[in-house]
């Protein structure tokens, strides 16, 4: 529960301090005091849209903190631990672990916000997960929900607890399952021509590639064979006469062997007087030898190009025809198109899988529909029995809140469409009393039996899905008199088993509270404050009496004030006992 809210800068409140603590707290307070920026603060702390409007004028930020106690072993507790934060452990009166935890919202000028989670900076994501684990915030815009289609389906599945959880969860999947076999099917049975068209491009290449079967590289050494080839006689004369020059049988002068044999002579001779040639006798034998292995290779190639190409040249050009053409045909040059060829034997591969997954998916999705068919089965059946339930409960509720001959009907029927929250079209509907038709509550519920039907609801709804803290927001709007009175002892009897916060201008309400605050209006240099202050005895009675009359200081109001505080005990006292 929260022992109190701080609240800086936020609204008309400068700074203020929301005391709270176990039971029943009442805020009141006059129109335009500020009252629901105390559920405003609630909200941001507890992960709400943050905007700059809500930030005092001439102050710089607004900040809310507040100040939690919980089990120590609560979900709660773990989620703060998960979070990086912490919390101040102690042991409570009763001997049990106790965490006091400190939630904090900061909303700059600029309308960024800033959240803190046990000390911890968290996104304000984290908070909002916190808060659902903490608070219920319930107002007038929460009634207004209540007459949507959605909101009434929600409810029925908050009070059908985890077999409706349960349920869900798996109609979700299995939801999730069809939808995507559906679209992966469609996929399938609508590119099946494009897949046979696609099928017949790679043929024709795969069968184009292998009827010229080229090699890597072949179309550059085709070229330079070719080339070769087409100059051999050329070729033949520059070798011829550079193995002439070389090694020549019949050169004047003699060849550049000969001559290169005298130099290592003359060489040898020098070096047979003067031992220091070494170097040069060795650099002229191995320029001989360098000549002799040049002669031979030159005369090896002539005898080679005697031999070869002869009637090869007209082959090669017609290779190199085709597979030029082979390009020409693709656009591609020799290495993309084999590079082409062999990813199109894995795509030929691929497109003749899918063909073949097409009649087994067709398959699949008949049985994921059926498995879907009975998860939504299944759901339907969770929520006609929690129908059944709730209308007995909720009706017993309306009867405590003065409506003794009020049924509340829930309506569950069937679509044949199937979506993700299942088939089921869910109608909360009021009947007023025996003999008259239901009638949907959009359209047959006045503005305080919508009130009461939703306390009947929340009230039922808290104790299938407990949360610690639950805030009403002149939830009482609409209604007066007995019927008020019945509200007030309603949520009087709520606050024993959670802590209850209600803000409220009905003096018939919050005379059952166990606390009662009082939000105070001033203003100063044209500035208007809001502050915050905890009623004692003296203080609740001319609150009470300002509700009740209008007049602090009206005599009548007094009596009447002090006698509503008195019932609203004694109705306490006896609920106790």
């Amino acid at each position: 529960m929260f022992e109190d809210i701080e609240i800086r800068g936020l609204g008309v409140i400068e700074e203020a301090r929301l005391p709270l603590g176990p039971g029943f707290t009442a805020v009141t307070g006059e129109t335009g005091a500020g009252k629901t920026m105390v559920v405003t603060a609630l909200g941001l702390l507890l992960g709400g849209r943050a905007s700059a409007n809500v930030v005092r004028k001439g102050a710089d930020r607004a900040r809310i903190e507040g100040h939690v106690l919980v089990d120590a072993e609560s979900r709660f507790a773990e989620f703060v631990d998960e979070a990086g934060g912490e919390g101040e452990g102690f042991e409570d009166a009763e001997g049990r672990e106790r965490s006091a935890v400190v939630l904090a919202r900061q909303i700059a000028g600029n309308g960024r916000s800033r959240a803190w989670l046990g000390g911890q900076s968290v996104p304000a994501g984290s908070l909002g997960e916190a808060g659902e684990m903490l608070v219920a915030i319930h107002g007038q815009s929460e009634q207004l929900r209540l007459t949507q289609e959605g909101a009434q389906r929600d409810a029925l599945d908050q009070f059908g607890g985890e077999a409706a959880r349960d349920a869900l969860t798996v109609l979700a999947e299995r939801y999730e399952r069809v939808a995507e076999l559906r679209a992966e099917h469609e996929r399938l049975r609508a590119g099946a021509e494009d897949r046979e068209a696609e099928r017949e491009h790679l043929r024709a290449l795969i069968d184009a590639v292998e009827a010229v079967n080229p090699e890597p590289g072949e179309d550059d050494s085709l070229l330079r064979r070719i080339e070769r080839l087409s100059n051999r006689e050329q070729l033949r004369a520059d070798i011829g006469g550079a193995h002439m020059l070389l090694a020549g049988e019949e050169v004047p002068g003699g060849t550049l062997r000969d001559r290169v044999r005298e130099v290592r002579a003359s060489v040898d001779r020098g070096h047979r007087s003067d031992a220091s040639l070494d170097l040069a006798v060795e650099s002229a034998a191995d320029l001989e030898y360098a000549i002799d292995e040049l002669a031979e290779n030159l005369a090896s190639y002539l005898a080679d190009l005697d031999t070869e190409g002869v009637g090869e040249l007209e082959a090669l050009d017609e290779r190199l025809a085709a597979i030029e053409g082979l390009k020409r045909d693709y656009g591609k040059d020799l290495v993309e198109l084999l590079e082409e060829y062999e990813e199109a034997g894995r795509r030929l591969l691929e497109l003749t899988g899918e063909d073949t997954r097409l009649p087994r998916l067709t398959e699949e999705v008949a049985e994921a529909e059926a498995e879907l068919e009975a998860a939504a089965s299944a759901l339907t059946e969770v929520r006609e029995r929690s129908a059944a339930q709730l209308e007995v409960e909720a009706t017993e509720e309306l009867r405590a809140l003065a409506m003794p001959n009020a049924r509340l009907v829930v309506r569950v029927e069937q679509d044949e469409t199937i979506r993700r929250h299942g088939r089921d079209r869910i109608e909360l509907l009021l009947e007023p009393h025996p003999g008259s038709d239901p009638a949907p509550l959009r359209a047959g519920a006045s503005g305080g039996e919508l009130s009461r039907v939703m306390l009947a609801l929340e009230v039922v709804l808290a104790g299938a899905n407990p949360v610690p803290t639950l805030v009403f927001d002149e939830v009482d709007a609409g209604v007066g008199g007995a019927a008020a009175l019945e509200i007030g002892a309603r949520l009087q009897r709520l606050a024993r088993s959670s802590q209850v916060i209600v803000v409220t201008h009905l003096a018939q309400v919050a005379a059952f509270a166990d606390h009662h605050v009082r939000i105070e209006k001033s203003t100063a240099s044209g500035v208007t404050s809001s502050a915050i202050r905890e009623l004692d005895e003296e203080g609740r009675i001319e609150e009470m009496t300002r509700l009740l009359s209008g007049l602090v200081d009206s005599e009548s109001g007094r009596a009447h004030a002090q006698e509503l505080l008195r019932r609203a005990s004694d109705a306490a006292a006896s609920v106790a006992r």
